[in-house]
This record gives structure tokens, C-alpha cells and sequence, in this order.
């Protein structure tokens, strides 16, 4: 099968550029953030945005951030991971990782694929305000699937309190006709109304701004996509929680990178650990969240 490798820079990004069989991925050093994954098939599955910036110290809009070592608001995350940082009434969204340089440590490329692994080690760029000693890898491998595996471990001598998320943009026909399949009976904190549990019934659909953290949720979930005839699956492994979001009419005019239309064909599905779901991590300790992603016809 055939595989090119290509380093390229966009903007202020040094990016990588992997074809294989086909397939597409462009992932960017900074954050080591997937910006772009095309199958050898059909329409993107990885949503990155037309006003998408590629700056040095921000987070690209679209593809797949990294959120960690906590996830959204810290001040809603539990009071470990809270007291973990020294500034927590200034802290960014999202935790501390989007917006950083990462470390290529291998590019391995065999016959059926090809894998491609970051690091980012406290130690070696520590930060201030979070004086933890922690390792984090994230490896993504092209083949027939898209697979990420992001390990945490615990360097120090002492618990390590974190959440975490792999927050995903998938491109989809119109936000409005899909629906996700797999989460019917879950609990999940509906954030735009009070941060209230609710009992989901059914499939999940869209008819206006959507911001929601289910919990306890399976292994595989599924987008169903009648206008471009496909369903899009989602495997994970050593994911409690998903984190189901689109901003609508009104809030994607008040977004950065983000056209005023461009609502109608993203979603974002996050495997993550948070809330409930956090993670305390004993010392010497390590943890991997796998999220694999496919497509097949209707």
C-alpha cells in the first residue's frame, strides 16, 4: 500500500502530513492536535474549520484538542484537580496541553499503517502554576481506522488528580438530520440548564445549542448520517464519560475561527473522563484512553 510522510508548516505549525491507502491525516506538532482526517472514501470524518488559524499559543479550531489536564471550566471539575493548579481562578480552558509544543518520538510506518507518537513530559517543560511531574503520550495510527491512544503517567510522589477528554470535531451532512445512537438510558448534566442530570430516551438530536456530559457511557457509539449515507463508529477503552456539543445559531456568531454557518455541519462527540469519572492516578501509576474511528455506508 501506498505511504508518503511529509513535514510541512502552516502558518506558525510545524504539521505532519501521513497518506496511507488513501487515507489523509494532517496532525499538528503544536498540542499535538489532528487537524484533518480524509478516508479513502467519502466525505471528511474530522471537521476543521474554513477560519481555522494556525497560531503559535492557540488552540486550532476543529480536528481533535487535547484537553488535559482537566477539561472546560476548571472551577466545575472536582476540588483535587482544582487545587492541583495555583492560579484556579485564571485558568484557561480546556487544561493546559492545546496550546503547547509536543515532541515527535516516532513515526513508524509498516505495511498496513502507520503510527505517529507525541510526548509532553513536565519535567522536561514544566509549568508553573501546575508543578506536577507527569509524562503525557498520545499515539495515532493511520490504517483502516483512525486509532488514539493517550497515556497519562504519574512521575511524582504523590496522587495525581485529573480529567481528560479527546474533544473531537466530526463533519457531518447537516446537524439537523443526524442523530447518535448508543446513549440511550445514560445519565448525562445538561450544562445549559443548570448543570441538571437528565435521563436521555432514545437517540440523540439536534434542534438547537447543545452542550451535554453523559456518563457512565458504553464502549461504542455511532453517528448516523442519512444525507451522506454513512455512520460514522466510535470503539473506546478507558472512557467513563462523552461530551456531546454543538453551539447552534446564536453562540457560533459569538466564536473564534468559526464562520457563522458553520454549525450546520460539525458535532463535537468528546470521550473523556470527567466529573464523576475523573481520575486520581497513584504515584508511578499510568492511564490510557483509546478512541477508535470509522465509517461505513448506511
Amino acid at each position: 500500500m501506498s505511504t508518503s510522510n511529509e513535514r510541512i508548516q502552516l502558518g506558525d505549525l510545524v504539521c505532519w502530513r501521513i497518506q496511507h491507502a488513501g487515507a489523509e491525516l494532517l496532525v499538528s506538532e503544536q498540542g499535538a492536535q489532528i487537524l484533518r482526517y480524509q478516508p479513502a472514501r467519502g466525505e471528511p470524518l474530522i471537521w476543521l474549520s474554513d477560519e481555522a488559524a494556525y497560531s503559535a499559543g492557540k488552540s486550532v479550531r476543529g480536528g481533535v484538542p487535547v484537553c488535559w489536564p482537566w477539561f472546560g471550566d476548571l472551577q466545575r471539575n472536582p476540588e483535587a484537580i482544582r487545587n492541583a493548579y495555583s492560579r484556579p481562578t485564571d485558568a484557561p480552558a480546556h487544561g493546559l496541553v492545546r496550546d503547547r509544543d509536543w515532541q515527535l518520538i516516532g513515526l513508524n510506518t509498516e505495511e498496513d499503517g502507520v503510527t505517529l507518537s507525541f510526548a509532553f513530559d513536565t519535567a522536561a517543560q514544566p509549568i508553573a502554576e501546575w508543578p506536577h511531574a507527569a509524562e503525557l503520550q498520545l499515539d495515532i495510527r493511520l490504517g483502516e481506522r483512525l486509532k488514539l491512544s493517550l497515556t497519562t503517567r504519574n512521575l511524582g510522589d504523590s496522587e495525581l488528580p485529573i480529567s481528560q477528554a479527546l474533544h473531537t470535531y466530526f463533519a457531518v451532512s447537516d446537524i439537523r438530520k443526524i442523530q447518535i445512537e448508543g446513549l440511550d438510558a445514560c445519565r448525562y448534566v445538561d450544562t445549559l440548564q443548570d448543570w441538571k442530570k437528565v435521563r436521555q430516551k432514545g437517540a440523540v438530536t439536534f434542534t438547537g445549542e447543545t452542550d451535554r456530559i453523559y456518563l457512565d457511557t458504553p464502549p461504542q457509539l455511532s453517528i448516523v448520517d442519512p444525507l451522506w449515507k454513512r455512520r460514522i463508529f466510535m470503539r473506546s477503552e478507558g472512557s467513563g464519560s462523552a461530551v456531546v456539543w454543538n453551539p447552534w445559531i446564536d453562540k457560533a456568531k459569538r466564536l473564534s475561527q468559526f464562520a457563522d454557518d458553520a454549525w450546520q455541519g460539525m458535532l463535537c462527540i468528546e470521550h473523556a473522563n470527567v466529573l464523576d469519572d475523573s481520575l486520581i492516578l497513584a504515584p508511578g501509576a499510568e492511564y490510557r484512553l483509546d478512541v477508535t474511528l470509522w465509517a461505513q455506508p448506511l
